[in-house]
């Protein structure tokens, strides 16, 4: 089977509920940038430390399965993100708080690892963005905001321990 199909040559694509719509659609718009994010992240993973790069595929995980929810109108996806994703991806941005003492605005990109994690931070932001539009018209479950909003703010922490670890956060001065 070939993943050419000739079925989005009019601009219509179909949902994982198997409904077409148009490649524009606000639902379209929300899973692809969270498409485009996981790309990212898949960039950010030859980056990064040993430890990191294993949480950061189970974020692949569970972007996959936010997008699979975000696919389907009909709300039956069989894996849809949960308040335990939520609160896994929580402990884990408090878990690298804890190991930094951050004292005023950081400039991003001080090394490449840390760039890479920083242009996952606004791809997340975007894609939040993205799905509140689409929520505003239609229903979309509360774990996947809560889950997006805070992998923002992963991305950042993250990249400010890989620039910790290497002595290389640069504060922004004046």
């Amino acid at each position: 089977m070939s993943i050419t199909t000739k079925t989005g040559d009019r601009g219509m694509t179909s949902l994982f509920s198997g409904e077409r719509v148009y490649k524009d659609d606000l639902r379209v718009d929300a899973y692809g940038s969270l498409d485009e994010l996981d790309a990212q992240i898949g960039d950010a993973k030859h980056l990064v430390p040993q430890e990191l790069k294993e949480e950061l595929i189970g974020i692949q995980r569970q972007l996959y399965r936010a997008m699979g929810n975000l696919a389907s109108k009909s709300g039956d996806y069989p894996l849809p993100l949960l308040e335990e994703d939520v609160e896994l991806l929580t402990a884990r941005v408090h878990y690298y708080e804890s190991l930094l003492n951050l004292k005023g605005f950081v400039l991003p990109g001080s090394l490449p690892a840390s760039a890479k994690l920083d242009i996952c931070r606004t791809i997340a932001r975007r894609a939040e963005r993205r799905i509140i539009a689409l929520s505003r018209h239609e229903e979309v479950p509360g774990p996947i905001l809560s889950f997006v909003n805070r992998l923002s703010d992963y991305f950042f922490i993250t990249a400010r321990w890989v620039e910790d670890r290497e002595g290389a956060i640069v504060y922004k001065k004046g």
